[in-house]
């Protein structure tokens, strides 16, 4: 079916409240109305990251997708990766309305979701048929994530991540407990030394049993850009001797830039987009320095171009994530961050996107030497 042009779709789209608009949004996705994206990847932008062939490293990150309706749809717009989640292992309605805003001047986002999720049952349903359908060959061009938080109410934490875990280690590539949502309360508590530390002890055990083929996807964690220096080398030291398998910075921020200017600039819950950038990045580069290139780090918030990607690879990700800019350019941005990101490499001389991960962490190095 043919795609409608964002540039069409967008003033439509933004007349609507912002999360009617992404209902809007996925609703049209479900029905074929975005169309596909059929041109090759470069071939210097396959990656190999865990044992997983990625076509390209750029991919949608969590949030978009929380309940893995729309995984192929955004696969064949030329994501390399899907992540879809974050699910909670039984179904929440989440904050109270109006919870989404556009920030239009900045290039942001305020969300204050707090979890709204169907549950693991409808989630693990659709990852299932998606599976038995045949699609999971069918969309070898892309690897799937599933991201994995907690109810609201619920004390053990740690219980909440292992049986979210258990359901979904046999159904996707790799796997995310999210531990620095902002709209939870008391959940980035968890990016403490111990708690993390419990947490992911349990969520190994989980995906052990849960894995039978042999096949033992990767774990990962989700952090957040709120950290000082000693947390992340906290977080590092934890991720280091649990060997768990990377690392992705990160998430929203609740700090209020003050160069905002949209009135929805001090809207509670947490800033994502271009205004993110510079803070994310920032905790990228100290989270790569700290583990000292030995884990990969999937690179989130702010990208909003090929240059953004690029920046991010640079200062240590191994994969890119990107959601808050299909809000104000729309799928079309995929192919032009990765035709742009492709230049780059070659006009710097990279054979390939693993020879340019942390390539400004190890000019730093010898210039310092």
């Amino acid at each position: 079916m043919a795609s409608v042009p964002f540039r069409f779709a967008r003033p439509l789209l933004h007349a609507l409240d912002p999360e009617a608009a992404h209902g809007a949004t996925l609703w049209a996705l479900k029905c074929g109305f975005a169309g596909t994206r059929n041109e090759p990847d470069d071939p210097i932008l396959s990656a190999q990251v865990w044992n997983l062939r990625f076509s390209n490293p750029l991919g949608l990150a969590a949030g978009f997708d929380k309940d893995a309706e729309v995984i192929d749809a955004m696969l064949a717009l030329g994501f390399g990766f899907v992540e879809a989640g974050t699910v909670t292992p039984e179904p929440q309605s989440g904050n109270p309305k109006p919870r989404l805003f556009r920030l239009g001047e900045d290039g942001g986002v305020i969300n204050r979701f707090g979890f709204n999720s169907k549950g693991l049952a409808a989630f693990v349903s659709r990852l299932k048929q998606r599976r038995e359908s045949g699609a999971v060959q069918s969309a070898a061009r892309g690897i799937v994530g599933a991201n994995v938080g907690k109810n609201r109410d619920v004390t053990d934490a740690a219980a909440d991540y292992a049986k979210g875990i258990a359901a979904v280690a046999g159904l996707a590539d790799y796997l995310v407990c999210n531990l620095s949502s902002p709209n939870t309360p008391g959940l980035r508590n968890l990016q403490a030394r111990d708690q993390m530390r419990e947490v992911i002890e349990r969520v190994l055990d989980a995906r052990q049993h849960a894995t039978r083929d042999g096949r033992v996807p990767p774990l990962l964690v989700k952090v957040g850009p709120d950290l000082d220096n000693e947390a992340i080398r906290d977080i590092a030291e934890v991720a280091l001797a649990t060997k768990i398998d990377g690392v992705i910075v990160g998430n929203t921020t609740l700090d209020r830039p003050t160069t905002l200017r949209s009135r929805h600039a001090h809207e509670g819950g947490g800033l994502s987009g271009l205004p993110l950038l510079g803070k994310a990045d920032a905790c990228l580069k100290e989270m790569y320095r700290c583990l000292d290139g030995r884990l990969p780090l999937i690179g989130c918030g702010g990208v909003a171009s090929g240059a953004h990607a690029y920046a991010k690879i640079r200062a240590g990700a191994s994969l890119v994530q990107l959601y808050s800019a299909l809000v104000y350019h729309g799928p079309e941005l995929i192919g032009r961050i990765k035709r742009d990101l492709a230049e780059r490499l070659r006009a710097d001389g990279f054979k390939s996107v693993a020879d340019a991960v942390g390539a400004d962490a190890r000019k730093s190095g010898a210039a310092s030497t």
